[in-house]
């Protein structure tokens, strides 16, 4: 009798989780589906969206005839994730729980039940992305003699496991996988590494899943949903009241209700004004905002950015950044933006400065640089400070220019008598 290859599976109530484990299936794993529940809330409706979705995994288990199993990471995620939002928040830095949330809750605590508590040899998600393991033994499902041993033992290599893009370049999600551990990454299977959307979509509807497939895809805060920001973020922090100050003229344009409420980019809702203007940068120490009156005023745009510690998804930095201290590659802060060559210098305390080839609009403090080199996923970093704008460079080249101006030229040599 073979060696039973046990797959836990992460059941969203999606699509996405929903043909991964139908694949999972198919390709002659026993598999289980287990939902994570990691928020305890109602919407602005008095629906506890949560619900929804956990009654849909369970639907989808159904049909695919597999165990159906729950578990609630509401403390840990509130701990570990949500208080991080806050304290990010506060110091005047845009966060991404999203990528917080894989690390801390399903690629630690629920990878740890999938292994430990339920017995499994590797857990699965619908994640768009793809690792060095794919084709590799560890992952075929041949008709070949029983294998000696665990299976679970067969993730024990040597070599560090890589994280790759997924086939569909509009759906890659390895931005969001960018600060997971390798001991989850070597335990860790993408069943559709290699499909699109519109082919997942297709599986669904003829393997009878019709319930996921009208789902709309999930938006907003992980695991909070789509909701006003502003007055869901008041909720757990006091309001700060503060000017919004033209950054031409430091004139001021209005009010707003905490720095935390807003991030660089986004339009500024100022009253009476015919333009619409934009966050460009804050003061948390005055609590000013500052903006400016076109969406691509060169305030937003800036080329050097500097890290925190960078987490390298093969524990060690690239051999060439070792030996160097500098390596060329490509950058990333938002999902699915185009990916930007950049030049990245490693410091002694493992952080990372960037320069771009070229200004990026709104980067953003609190966010996090994630970095890429042919295909493969090599990492992020928390961005803590950025390099002066452009619009703070044109100033300087003014003001030079001004000072030059005034000083007049400088005098030739003197007259050489003859």
């Amino acid at each position: 009798m073979g060696v039973i290859r046990h797959v836990v599976c992460a059941m969203s109530g999606g699509v996405d989780s929903s043909v991964a484990a139908l694949l999972l299936k198919r390709m002659g794993y026993h598999v289980s589906g287990v939902f994570m529940k990691n928020w305890d809330s109602l919407d602005e409706k008095g629906v506890c969206t949560s619900d929804k979705d956990c009654e849909d995994a369970y639907r989808s288990c159904q049909v695919l005839g597999i165990p159906f199993h729950q578990v609630s990471y509401v403390k840990e995620y509130w701990n570990e994730v949500f208080s991080d939002l806050l304290s990010e928040y506060e110091k005047g830095r845009t966060p991404n729980p999203d990528i917080l949330c894989n690390k801390h809750i399903k690629f630690k605590h629920f990878c740890k039940h999938a292994l430990n508590t339920l017995d499994a040899d590797a857990m699965a998600t619908g994640h768009y992305a793809r690792t060095s393991q794919e084709d590799e033994e560890v992952f075929r499902q041949k008709n070949v003699a029983p294998l000696t041993g665990r299976f679970k033992d067969r993730f024990e290599v040597r070599n560090p496991v890589r994280l790759h893009q997924g086939a569909d370049p509009f759906k890659d999600q390895t931005f969001f996988l960018s600060q997971i551990s390798q001991e989850a990454l070597r335990h860790t299977m993408f069943p559709l590494a290699g499909l699109t959307k519109d082919f997942v979509k297709k599986m669904a509807a003829q393997a009878g899943l019709h319930h996921v497939l009208t789902k709309k895809e999930s938006m907003g805060i992980c695991f909070i949903g789509e909701r006003n920001f502003e007055d869901f973020i008041l909720e757990y922090l006091e309001p700060q009241p503060g000017d919004l100050v033209s950054v031409e003229d430091g004139a001021v344009m209005g009010r707003h209700r905490g720095w935390f409420t807003l991030t660089l980019g986004q339009r500024a809702r100022i009253g009476g004004l015919k333009d619409p203007w934009f966050v460009v940068d804050k003061d948390v120490t005055t609590g000013e905002v500052f903006v400016g009156p076109t969406t691509n005023h060169p305030a937003l745009f800036r080329d050097t950015l500097q890290t925190g510690r960078f987490h390298w998804i093969t524990v060690d930095p690239p051999p060439v950044l070792v030996k160097t201290q500098m390596m060329d590659c490509h950058f990333r802060f938002i999902h699915q933006m185009p990916l930007t060559p950049c030049t990245v210098t490693l410091n002694m305390d493992g952080s990372l400065w960037i320069t771009l080839s070229q200004p990026i609009r709104a980067i953003t403090p609190g966010q996090f640089a994630v970095l890429y080199r042919g295909g493969e996923c090599l990492g992020s970093g928390r961005i803590l400070r950025l390099g002066p704008s452009q619009h703070t460079l044109q100033l300087g080249r003014e003001r030079m220019a001004a000072a030059a101006s005034l000083v007049g030229p400088r005098p030739g040599p003197p007259d050489q008598a003859s």
